[in-house]
């Protein structure tokens, strides 16, 4: 009877373990694809973070692309699907901003952290001309789009809640300077990253 206890109370810890596991690669690992599908018109982002972060029903991403002043093109939050599908009339002679945030509160990493990601780059319409001498084109990242971890950003000590003052330049992530910083997006000012969160 004793045994029986112990075997019934061990494959209830190993359930309540296995249930606090969760699967997810750390922000820097994951990234952003452009889908094979996407044209001059309409555009189809893959983010890897939906099938690399788990529970999957839980990841939220908070797409917001715009122009270079900041106009928006697409805004939009999607819940579990890895894939950012719109139509636009966008010149492709022009580079596109994208960020998007990556948020899973029940994807727990090593370090004990939830995911919360954001991801910034731009996004180009690249052509060439086959050696057969058909030219073609399709829309190209510029950087890496690396995840940051805003679990560390929030956590440092030069977190900063003020509009800077005039004097200040500040850049974003890309290393463009920029007049204002909207909130809940990283910046760079006097050298170091800041997050705005008012």
């Amino acid at each position: 009877m004793k045994s029986l206890f112990l075997i019934i109370i061990f494959i209830g810890l190993t359930q309540a373990t296995e249930a606090q596991v969760t699967t997810c690669l750390p922000c820097d690992q994951l990234g952003m694809s452009v889908n094979v599908g996407s044209d001059t018109n309409s555009l189809s982002i893959y983010h890897s973070g939906q099938y690399l972060t788990h529970p999957q029903e839980h990841n939220t991403f908070e797409w917001n692309i715009t122009d270079h002043s900041g106009n928006v093109i697409f805004q939009e939050t999607i819940i579990d699907n890895a894939f950012c599908n719109f139509s636009h009339n966008f010149p492709i002679s022009d580079t596109m901003n994208v960020i998007v945030y990556l948020i899973n509160e029940n994807a727990i990493l090593p370090n004990g952290n939830s995911i919360h990601c954001m991801f910034e780059d731009q996004i180009y319409w690249e052509t060439g001309v086959y050696p057969s001498g058909t030219p073609w084109g399709r829309w190209e990242f510029v950087h890496g789009n690396v995840g940051i971890d805003l679990n560390n950003v929030a956590g440092i000590e030069h977190l900063n809640t003020n509009t800077p003052t005039f004097n200040d330049k500040i850049y974003d992530l890309l290393g463009r300077e920029i007049e204002q910083v909207p909130i809940g997006q990283l910046y760079i000012q006097n050298g170091k990253k800041m997050f705005k969160v008012e």
